[in-house]
């Protein structure tokens, strides 16, 4: 007894060294880095407990004080929003927290980037906290779930308009032969995926012998909007690029499939459950790797959008360039503590914390899982929907960029 004591003490030892040389090895430039594997591994831990603790969590009597016990998918929805919840309030009150940081001398700006050893401490303990809650809260938070899941693809859908006038803009202003001539290629490539992507979007979700008109309205919309993001770019009033037209005429056919592909695996308009109707491990982790690529590529731009997240006085917005440092060494890290930060550090938070509520979804069925459904990644009616509304969004949102300009000249957009 005495050496297994011995030996558990010196495990514990060396695991707690390995976590500190880890932490300690989070430099200022990885710390998005490292928000983003935190919480990549909410998304194992929510997986790995929606596996496996509903045996354990039939038997807490906060939790399972039913007159008859619910049925295991019950419990595994309830395991996933309750690590979901745990993970959405650290993300909360790290975003509070950083309310206001507008250069890095505030020691709130130290907060953000280290102290990493706390962090994963506080965020364990607030995980495992959820646990003690009761159901009432962790069903208001369901609810609220839905709503910031939407808020979570809208975000995404600003952040890609950023992104693709930001794309434009620099290639127009190389002002070359050679990058006009790269706009066109990548436009018509975009426009032949998109054209090429509706056609096997009719051949896969509106098969033969079947009533799928509701199939046929998803991407026959999506056809007309794409037309219509044409004429309105090629408009003499408006003479846009064809270059973010063609980008988001792609993503909002992506959205459409990613919505028809969300249609129970039982029903007969939905094409892909002739491949589909066992649940793989790998359909999970596809769901899962592509829920983290969306969360990095959101934080990743959140630090570089010009037009969202930078705070007045950071340089992406427009303020003055940092002073060249001096040649004393004492004035340069003076100056270096005074140099304003380049993204929103609340905003950022944010974001992951609606990214939150939007894995939450994905893993639950939107809260909504039944049977096999309920056993795989982002399938079911609430989650075809959303999608769709996400593809209108974002039409709507790139129309008005577009038009928005010429109906209020004097404004600013």
């Amino acid at each position: 007894m005495w050496a297994a004591g011995c030996l558990a003490s010196c495990c514990a030892s060396c695991a707690c060294s390995a976590c500190q040389s880890v932490v300690s090895g989070i430099s200022r430039r990885s710390a998005r880095i490292a928000y983003c594997g935190l919480f990549a591994l909410s998304l194992i831990v929510a997986w790995i407990l929606r596996e496996v603790a509903a045996p354990l969590m039939e038997k807490i009597p906060w939790i399972n004080h039913f007159y008859e016990t619910p049925d295991r998918e019950w419990f595994e929805t309830d395991a996933v929003l309750r690590v979901s919840l745990g993970n959405f309030l650290f993300f909360s009150i790290l975003a509070l927290l950083m309310v206001g940081v507008k250069n890095q001398r505030d020691p709130r700006d130290s907060l953000h980037h280290g102290g990493w050893m706390m962090k994963v401490i506080c965020w364990c303990l607030l995980v495992i906290l959820m646990f003690f809650l009761p159901n009432g809260v962790i069903s208001f938070y369901e609810s609220t779930s839905k709503f910031g899941s939407g808020l979570f693809l809208l975000v995404q859908v600003v952040l890609l308009l950023d992104f693709v006038h930001s794309w434009n803009d620099k290639w127009v202003g190389y002002d070359e032969q050679f990058w006009y001539a790269a706009l066109l290629v990548v436009s018509l490539v975009c426009y032949v995926a998109t054209f090429s992507f509706s056609g096997l979007l009719f051949y896969l979700f509106t098969p033969s012998g079947h009533d799928c008109g509701l199939n046929t309205f998803f991407i026959v919309m999506i056809l007309i909007l794409v037309f219509v993001f044409a004429v309105i770019t090629l408009h003499p009033k408006v003479s846009g690029s064809i270059l973010p037209a063609s980008v988001i005429s792609l993503y909002c056919m992506y959205l459409c499939y990613s919505g028809l592909a969300s249609e129970p695996r039982d029903y007969a308009c939905n094409g892909l459950h002739n491949h589909s109707k066992a649940v793989s491990t790998g359909t999970l982790t596809i769901g899962l790797l592509t829920t983290v690529l969306s969360v990095v590529y959101s934080a990743v731009r959140a630090g570089s959008s010009t037009t969202l997240l930078s705070p007045p006085s950071s340089p992406r917005a427009g303020g003055e360039k940092p002073l060249l440092p001096l040649d004393k060494r004492d004035e340069h890290e003076e100056k270096e503590k005074n140099k304003p930060v380049t993204y929103s550090y609340s905003f950022f938070h944010i974001i992951f914390s609606l990214a939150s509520m939007y894995s939450a979804m994905l893993l639950t069925g939107w809260s909504t899982s039944v049977g096999e459904s309920g056993r795989l990644v982002d399938v079911g009616w609430p989650s075809v929907w959303v999608r769709m509304l996400t593809s209108w969004a974002t039409a709507g949102l790139f129309i008005w960029s577009m038009v928005a300009p010429h109906l209020f000249p004097d404004r600013e957009f």
